[in-house]
C-alpha cells in the first residue's frame, strides 16, 4: 500500500523530532523520498509543502529543503468571502459598486506590487451591507497584465472578491491590520462620525510571481476579525 501525503508528513515530522534530521541539516530530495516512501513524488511535494507552512522545514528554489534553526508559528488567515460572512451573522447582505475605471497604476501601487511603469490597473469603489447598515467600504485595484480579462469583467452584480476567488488562484498573499481614525471620506461610506475608530485590513496577492490585487477593506467602529489556524 502506497503511503499518503499525511503518512509521509508524519513520518518526516517523527524524523525530525528524534533528530535523525537536526536544524539546518538538508533533508532528501523530494525524487529520493517518493522512492523511499514508495509513493509519487506529488505526494511528497504535498507533505514538505505542509511542514514549510508548519514552519518546521525552509525550501528554497535550487537549494532544498532544509529542517529551520527553530520553528515559526504563523497565523493563517483566509480570504473570506462578505457576503458568507454577513449571511453567517442571520444579516440580509447587499453590494453596490459605487465606481470604476481603468487607469494607470499610481506610483505608489506600482511600488507597493513592483508593477511596471504605464501598468493599467482596474479601480473599484464598492460598498457592502448587513440589514442595510455599511459593513464593509472597498476599495481594490486589479492588475491588468496579470488578470486582462478583469478589464471586461462585469462588477455590477459581482463582488470583486467572489469573482477574483472563481477567476484565478493565488500563491502568496500579503496582509496588514491596522486601527485607524474615519477621515470624512470614509465616515461618509460607513455611516460613522469623523474621528471614529474603524479597523482596516490591507491585502495584497500574487501568482506565481505576478502581482494580481491590492485592496484596502474599512470597517466600522466594533468590527471583529477571527482567524483559527
Amino acid at each position: 500500500m502506497k503511503s499518503t501525503y499525511k503518512d509521509v508528513k508524519s513520518d518526516i515530522l517523527s524524523k525530525i523530532i528524534k533528530g535523525e534530521w537536526g536544524p539546518g541539516d538538508l533533508i532528501p530530495n523530494e525524487v529520493d523520498l517518493a522512492a523511499s516512501y514508495g509513493c509519487a513524488r506529488a505526494t511528497v511535494n504535498r507533505a514538505v509543502r505542509e511542514l514549510a507552512d508548519d514552519g518546521i522545514v525552509e525550501r528554497r528554489r535550487k537549494a532544498g529543503t532544509r529542517v529551520r534553526m527553530s520553528p515559526v508559528r504563523q497565523a493563517r488567515f483566509n480570504i473570506p468571502v462578505v457576503r458568507d460572512a454577513i449571511e453567517q451573522k442571520g444579516a440580509s447582505y447587499r453590494y453596490s459598486l459605487v465606481s470604476r475605471s481603468v487607469e494607470n497604476a499610481p506610483d505608489w501601487l506600482r511600488a507597493l506590487l513592483q508593477l511596471p511603469e504605464g501598468g493599467k490597473a482596474v479601480h473599484l469603489i464598492c460598498m457592502h451591507y448587513a440589514d442595510g447598515i455599511p459593513y464593509e467600504h472597498e476599495d481594490r485595484w486589479i492588475n491588468l497584465s496579470a488578470l486582462p480579462s478583469a478589464e471586461q469583467a462585469d462588477f455590477t452584480q459581482n463582488c470583486p472578491t467572489e469573482w477574483l476567488l472563481s477567476t484565478i488562484p493565488f500563491s502568496q498573499v500579503e496582509i496588514n491590520l491596522s486601527a485607524e481614525l474615519a477621515d470624512q471620506k470614509t465616515a461618509d461610506y460607513l455611516a460613522c462620525a469623523v474621528g471614529d475608530p474603524i479597523f482596516t485590513v490591507e491585502r495584497s496577492t500574487w501568482w506565481q510571481g505576478d502581482a494580481v490585487t491590492y485592496v484596502r477593506l474599512s470597517y466600522r467602529p466594533g468590527h471583529r476579525l477571527t482567524t483559527r489556524y
